[in-house]
């Protein structure tokens, strides 16, 4: 395909908005210093994950090179499969979803649904599914490969070069061709064959994540969906101590379920209010399209090949015996710009809370869903308490639009585009990543120095109506 009818199918492809370089500070319900408190009384409580695969990004493992044609000149980029390590043991190959977003070199991931990524937004995503799973390296027969789109000779570096462009062309509406002629071939040919693929459903997933209801009963169900054959089932030992059990629908204690299994709490009648958590565990192969997204604001990935790797996921329970007994959970929403803080109300009573300075009230028996609206790319930090102490801390970053190559400028002063090596940092580790090899060597330092040194608190939340430490969760 020429470069004129490229720019022409991704004329059609949604814009996405500007990734915001500076991250706006918003008056929140508390102030910083009242939720670093919170914070100090959480730390000792094992963080809730979103479910899947946990992963660090190391570096491009098989890569050629291509150019990006912009307003502002052409600009010369690696295009190709970067390797992460699975933390419990594994391996991910991946792409990525966002040319002009620096990847950080050990950066941690997290296995995300479509909705709280880029691609939620994009009605191409399905394209890129498919694209994934019909080039390399799920197809790993080169000659096969070759034969398919007509481009004889294929290298591994040409197969993922050209799997790469034709992904960009689709999840950031990119002008980039690949250098390589072979490797361009293929990019056309994988652009032009592309048909709408559904979402994978996750290697491993709670739902609901959180449950609540009174001392006597079995909370619940939490059902499990999985691709894994089984997964191990751990309670926590406090909550073993304390005679609350983790049971199926039969009643009897488990310690393994499957995919479709229904998982509940089985309560003590003298219980005392309180919370309890149980943990899921299995090892599996992660399915290919799956998105990972990191707090550090690293650029987006999409998960190109998957070893036998370990995922988790984990679901709480609040009780007592009577008032309202609230189960709070939260989940990023990038089509309409924001994070969904769910309440279900299992008490006698109605839960009031207040978000953004707008108050909400779930009625007894009831459900509730209500958005906070986030700027892109703002950190958020906040903890909701319930009337019996338990509480929910909800921490992240909304990434939910890549970083176009029209925004450069940052508070009316340019970017500076670096064609040499800039290291980037995590945490204040030493590892450094090579710009020139992460596909966006357009980097942006004044965006990554401010996404890692600053923490914002964004519509923060304390509701100070009990003093129990709370469980951290991860959005």
């Amino acid at each position: 395909m020429s470069a004129r009818g490229r720019r022409a199918v991704r004329a059609v492809l949604p814009r996405r908005p500007a990734r915001l370089a500076a991250v706006t500070l918003v008056s929140g319900l508390v102030t910083a210093g009242t939720l670093a408190g919170a914070t100090s009384a959480v730390a000792e409580e094992a963080p809730r994950s979103g479910g899947g695969a946990t992963a660090t990004i190391g570096g491009l493992k098989t890569y050629g090179d291509a150019v990006v044609h912009g307003a502002d000149g052409d600009r010369q980029v690696s295009a190709g499969l970067f390797a992460m390590s699975v933390e419990g043991g594994g391996t991910l190959q991946t792409y990525c979803v966002d040319i002009d977003n620096p990847t950080q070199k050990g950066a941690r991931y997290q296995e995300t649904p479509w909705s709280g990524t880029s691609l939620g937004a994009n009605a191409a995503a399905g394209r890129i599914h498919w694209i994934l799973r019909n080039s390399y390296p799920q197809v790993n027969d080169l000659a096969a490969l070759a034969a398919e789109a007509g481009v004889p000779g294929l290298t591994e570096q040409d197969a993922a070069a050209g799997t790469q462009v034709a992904i960009w062309r689709y999840s950031d509406g990119a002008d980039v061709e690949a250098l390589a002629p072979r490797a361009e071939r293929l990019a056309d040919y994988l652009e032009r064959s592309a048909r709408d693929t559904a979402e994978p459903q996750p290697s491993l997933s709670l739902d609901p994540p959180a449950v609540s209801g009174r001392p006597g009963e079995r909370l619940g169900p939490v059902t499990v969906h999985t691709t894994a054959d089984s997964v191990t089932v751990t309670p926590p030992a406090a909550a073993t101590a304390n005679g609350v059990t983790v049971v199926g629908t039969d009643g009897k204690p488990i310690t393994s379920a499957a995919d479709g299994s229904r998982i509940y709490f089985d309560v003590p009648g003298d219980a005392t209010a309180g919370s309890a958590s149980l943990t899921v565990q299995a090892s599996t192969s992660v399915p290919v399209g799956r998105a990972f997204v990191s707090d550090s604001r690293s650029q987006t990935q999409i998960l190109a090949g998957s070893s036998e790797s370990t995922v988790s996921a984990t679901a709480t329970a609040d009780w007592a015996e009577q008032g309202a007994i609230p189960a709070l959970s939260a989940r990023r929403n990038c089509a309409k710009g924001g994070l969904d803080i769910t309440a279900a109300n299992q008490g006698d009573e109605p839960f009031v809370f207040s978000l953004m300075g707008t108050e909400h009230s779930v009625a007894a028996g009831g459900r509730q869903t209500v958005l906070v609206p986030l700027q892109e790319d703002q950190a958020y930090d906040f903890t909701i308490k319930g009337p019996h102490g338990a509480g929910s801390r909800f921490e992240g970053v909304l990434d939910c639009a890549t970083e176009t190559a029209e925004s450069k400028a940052v508070g009316g002063e340019s970017v500076q585009t670096l064609s040499e090596p800039s290291p980037l940092t995590v945490g204040g580790g030493t590892d450094t990543t090579n710009l020139a090899e992460t596909g966006g060597s357009g980097a942006t330092p004044l965006i990554a120095g401010t996404a890692i040194g600053l923490v914002v608190i964004g519509g923060a939340v304390l509701l100070l109506l009990g003093r129990r430490k709370n469980p951290t969760t991860r959005h």
